[in-house]
């Protein structure tokens, strides 16, 4: 006989960690799709208040749900982020330029972040795509620089960099800017907390959600 009893039935596990999670998380602000979402997030970093710095630009959810079912591609800032994301439930392909040829020698040159020097690959896989970024609050600034510069726009921006510099901030500044400006939609955690798997994590419940799964 096994020393510890717990459940090994995966469906199981994560039938009750979201029955936890509706308990546990005030999900009172959101609508049903937008729940779906912050469900997902509470899951993944075992936090139900992480939700309460969630934020969604009007038609953010939309706006996922309708390029994920046309087969858009997804940008991500790392490679952390591409890991994450659940291929299967994508009709489009996931790209991350951190470690093409060029960029390390390029952010020597320049002096910039590795993220921000792969960013350089991005223009021409712009339009109507998904931005996952969960790493680099500099790749999240220099994207809102290439919007300003007039590059092709996104259908959506996962804005969730994670630390102490930049990371606040680049997220306030997509907030303020990009439903407004550049009329994007995004999906961001205000503040300092974020990170790959949070950002793959909102990715895949837009993914599952475009597939008709839903908790």
């Amino acid at each position: 006989m096994p020393r510890f009893e717990y459940l090994r039935d995966p469906d199981e596990i994560e039938r009750q960690s979201f029955v936890q999670i509706r308990q546990l998380t005030d999900l009172s602000r959101f609508d049903a799709d937008q729940q779906q979402v912050a469900m997902r997030l509470a899951h993944t970093s075992g936090d139900p208040g992480i939700v309460h710095d969630l934020h969604f630009s009007p038609g953010a959810v939309a706006a996922g749900l309708a390029t994920l079912m046309q087969g858009a591609d997804v940008l991500c800032d790392i490679e952390m982020v591409s890991h994450g994301i659940s291929k299967r439930y994508l009709q489009g392909k996931v790209h991350c330029f951190l470690n093409a040829p060029t960029v390390a020698e390029r952010a020597r040159q320049t002096g910039e972040t590795r993220s921000m020097a792969a960013m350089a690959e991005w223009p021409a896989h712009l339009a109507g795509s998904i931005v996952a970024i969960g790493n680099a609050p500099t790749a999240l600034f220099r994207l809102l620089d290439l919007l300003d510069e007039g590059a092709p726009r996104p259908a959506l921006i996962i804005g969730m960099p994670v630390g102490f510099i930049n990371a606040a901030e680049s997220k306030q500044a997509l907030w303020d800017i990009a439903p407004t400006e550049f009329q994007t939609p995004c999906i961001t955690l205000l503040g300092r907390r974020g990170g790959s798997s949070l950002a793959a994590a909102t990715l895949n419940a837009l993914a599952r959600m475009a597939n008709g799964i839903r908790f």
